[in-house]
């Protein structure tokens, strides 16, 4: 298993047609490879180097060779690879941790049945919860204070604007871009409108184009710092029309950039329950009912099956409750097969009287159990 970091100083300057005196040194180093069978090369920051699609097409198509590529960059698109490999590649997208790798990652123990602990254990899980929401799900920022932890995703955020945005695309217009991803990372789960946009800028004295701001928007989704949801419609005009809802990669972006001191919760945890939701390959929608409420999101599970989520930090008040169900039934009348959650931040906040028609859990434990999306 051969591991090359193409970020190294030292493989500065090379091209893809100087990648093959990796196979004869690796055959140096290690004569009885022919006989080992199939060798699995690892390489890390491979689109540094121009012409690269083509070595490792080479290496595929000798049989002898498995390839693991893994980069930090929007360089590694996956639908590009897809193309440059023609179709052998498969991707993987890694995402910040969840809630229970986030557990792991601390040496926390992680219950095999959440909805049936005791009253510590719970404390302790909530807690534990409570925390990630906070701190968020990249590794390095796990046990960092504060500041430093702010600082850290701050630095995050630049290296994706100028590296994955300014420098791919070629984008001039750098104010706009950084007033744009302030106003996504603050406002998670916002409506998000150009036109809306577009006029606060102006208002400003900041001129940008709308062609412009859906060219960044599609920039920012595809070097994975924002998700945007759509509304659920039968016509591409009407999906087009309404405003989509977008969110942070991870929750612990949002008091980074959010500067009114309000809190955050129900923000953070409807971030985390989207980025869940995509960690199992569903694809989500929102939905509006025709009464006019919404639901936060539709998901449809790889195995096809369909599952209304709607997320509400504390539904213990009746009128809350009420609130949030009928905006379930209301979609559950459109999506009739649809499986209905209803998610809050933990268990004392869950409805006081629970219905028989929607599950209402609270988060950490949808999560932990990797139910309701076909998982």
């Amino acid at each position: 298993m051969p591991y090359v970091n193409f970020e190294d100083e030292r493989l500065a300057g090379l091209e893809g047609a100087q990648l093959g005196l990796l196979l004869e040194e690796y055959g140096r180093r290690v004569p009885e490879a022919t006989r080992l069978g199939a060798v699995l090369w690892c390489f890390d920051e491979i689109q540094v180097v121009p012409g690269w699609e083509r070595f490792v097409r080479r290496l595929l198509d000798a049989g002898a060779a498995e390839v693991v590529v893994t980069g930090s960059s929007a360089a590694l698109l996956s639908r590009e690879i897809g193309t440059a490999l023609r179709g052998r590649a498969w991707s993987v997208v890694l995402y910040p941790f969840s809630f229970a790798e986030a557990l792991a990652h601390q040496s926390a123990p992680v219950p095999d049945n959440p909805g049936l602990l005791t009253g510590a254990e719970r404390g302790r899980l909530e807690h534990a919860f409570l925390r990630w929401l906070q701190v968020g799900g990249f590794p390095e920022a796990q046990k960092l204070d504060t500041a430093s932890r702010q600082q850290l995703l701050r630095d995050y955020v630049d290296v994706a604007i100028l590296r994955d945005v300014v420098e791919r695309h070629g984008v001039t217009n750098i104010a706009g871009l950084r007033w744009l991803v302030r106003h996504l990372l603050a406002n998670a789960g916002s409506h998000f409108s150009v036109e809306k946009f577009h006029r606060a800028l102006k208002s400003q004295g900041i001129a940008i184009s709308r062609d412009t701001l859906h060219q960044l928007v599609a920039y920012l989704e595809d070097c994975f710092l924002v998700r945007a949801v759509w509304i659920e419609a039968s016509s591409e005009r009407q999906r087009m029309v309404n405003p989509r809802k977008v969110y942070p990669v991870d929750p612990g972006l949002i008091t980074v950039f959010d500067r009114t001191g309000r809190a955050h919760v129900g923000h953070a945890l409807e971030t985390a329950v989207l980025v869940e939701l995509e960690r199992r390959r569903c694809e989500v929608t929102y939905v509006r009912t025709p009464e006019g409420h919404e639901v936060d999101f539709l998901a449809r599970a790889p195995d096809g099956t369909e599952h209304l989520v709607q997320v509400c930090a504390d539904a213990s008040d009746r009128d809350t409750a009420a609130r949030e169900l009928r905006a379930i039934r209301g979609a559950a009348r459109r999506h009739p097969r649809a499986r209905r959650w209803l998610l809050t931040l933990t268990r004392d906040r869950l409805p006081a009287e629970p219905p028989e028609d929607v599950i209402c859990w609270p988060a950490y434990r949808w999560m932990l159990a990797g139910e309701g999306t076909g998982s």
